[in-house]
């Protein structure tokens, strides 16, 4: 059996790429295509890999490959599959758009149908200067219509959860089974006691909403430390004195944050979200906007507390709500939680879900597998 993984575009390591390694552990023998890819800036297990860019690599994509999304479709359904019996594309861009052998199985873990040209089209144009909203606008209804013709590529849809599987039910009119991305909590320990300063950590985008949690701790006087590159001028300038913009830091020192903090403050929608999970294996509770991927994650009221309006008021209710009785979260009660989401597990449903492909059996021989 010949299997091929497709990624959208690999120019770091960030929670795509941890699920791309994993199916680099089942399948050590498969081909990676993507769009364009930086090697200097993944990690040995996929350079291990025989590595396919396409045709936007040759163009300057490798820097500029967010630029270059009216060519995506081109470039995606140039790339030559036809020897390969199981093709795996792992989907936040537009890589499931591949064209494989009619006999062929297609797999695609999806992570989120394209954001920006969905559900966060308006956020997105709102953002942009003039020459993105201008090419956004005209290529945006073209990328639709592909983008829905080429779910009906899919043989079959995982996502990587229930509000990744709805949003793919809602665009694409397909069923998806689900299964949790893979965290590697076992890297992140808990503390002897947390600081007095709450956290925003991730790369900073609009969706994201971190100008909620600057605003909040600013007017209340809270000490707020936010890691990760992207914060704009504006941000800054809104901020308060209690509030410290670190940038991008090293992966010790977000390990430090994390297990030091009084609690994340997750304001956006996410997918799925691996960072509150990774706070939680520090001991570490979550106060999350109720929401998308956070409702999978985070227990209400055991390791997090949800405000329910993504508005400045109601993240500053729930942080009031949380500095009355902040000493009823258990570090460790939070961990055991979060230890549920370890690699093994993803692992394991994967197995699972592609051993009972109709008419595709996976055996020992040909899926090198872990107990």
């Amino acid at each position: 059996m010949k299997v091929a993984l497709v990624h959208y575009w690999l120019v770091g390591m960030r929670g795509g790429e941890k699920v791309l390694e994993t199916f680099c552990d089942i399948f050590p023998e498969a081909d990676i295509f993507t769009l364009v890819a930086d090697p200097e800036k993944l990690s040995p297990k996929i350079k291990r890999h025989k590595l396919t860019t396409s045709f936007l690599q040759k163009i300057g994509g490798r820097k500029h490959y967010q630029k270059m999304l009216p060519l995506m479709p081109y470039a995606l359904e140039s790339l030559d599959l036809t020897e390969y019996d199981l093709v795996i594309s792992s989907e936040a861009g537009p890589a499931k758009g591949v064209i494989t052998r009619p006999d062929a199985v297609h797999v695609c873990y999806c992570h989120s149908p394209m954001r920006y040209i969905w559900d966060l089209y308006p956020q997105y144009m709102a953002e942009s200067g003039f020459l993105a909203r201008t090419v956004l606008a005209l290529a945006a209804p073209k990328l639709r219509q592909w983008d829905v013709t080429t779910s009906h590529r899919v043989d079959h849809f995982i996502a990587n959860s229930g509000y990744v599987a709805k949003r793919i039910e809602k665009f694409y009119r397909r069923d998806a089974a689900v299964i949790h991305p893979p965290v590697e909590v076992s890297r992140f320990r808990i503390s002897d006691g947390p600081k007095d300063y709450y956290l925003c950590a991730g790369q900073i985008t609009p969706y994201k909403k971190i100008e909620l949690a600057v605003a909040a701790c600013t007017q209340m006087n809270l000490p707020l430390v936010v890691l990760g590159d992207g914060a704009s001028a504006r941000l800054r300038q809104s901020a308060g004195p209690t509030v410290q913009f670190l940038g991008s830091v090293s992966d010790a020192e977000m390990e430090a944050h994390f297990s030091a903090c009084k609690a994340l403050l997750y304001p956006g929608v996410e997918d799925f979200g691996i960072v509150p999970l990774e706070v939680m294996a520090s001991g570490r509770p979550v106060i999350a906007f109720g929401r998308g991927g956070a409702l999978e994650t985070v227990v209400d009221g055991k390791t997090g507390l949800f405000f329910h309006e993504q508005s400045v008021e109601a993240l500053m209710a729930a942080l009031a709500r949380f500095e009355k009785d902040a000493g009823r979260f258990s570090p460790a009660e939070i961990r055991a939680h979060a230890l549920k989401f370890e690699p093994r597990r993803f692992e394991r449903e994967l197995r699972r879900f592609l051993g009972n492909l109709p008419g595709f059996a996976m055996t020992a021989e040909n899926m090198r597998l872990t107990a």
